[in-house]
């Protein structure tokens, strides 16, 4: 699991690889909180492009993103999530919340 940071012009993006579970939840919300906390973006991009696996820790990454984003004001676009993690993440109504690119 990794996780890398692009920041300008007040949009995060936060690229996610490898596998979202149970494992390595925590470590990405923890990830998450500090680039957030650091960059007081207005935009959130999640770049799932390299994003292997994903189970319903990836669903309580994706809410605890959005309801931190929305503290702020800010919105949340999830990008490129490969089949599997988007069906996993439609199927708990998250495009409801936030669009997917």
């Amino acid at each position: 699991m990794a996780v890398s940071c692009i920041e300008a012009d007040r949009k995060l993006t936060i690229k996610i690889t490898g596998e979202l579970d149970h494992h390595h939840a925590r470590q990405v919300m923890g990830e998450l909180d500090r680039q957030i906390e650091a960059a007081l973006p207005r935009e959130l991009v999640l770049d799932l492009s390299g994003l292997s696996f994903t189970d319903s820790s990836g669903i309580a990454v994706l809410i605890r993103a959005y309801r931190r984003m929305g503290q702020m004001g800010g919105r949340v676009i999830v990008s490129q999530a490969p089949a599997q993690a988007e069906k996993v993440f439609r199927a708990a109504g998250l495009h409801k919340l936030m669009p997917f690119e």
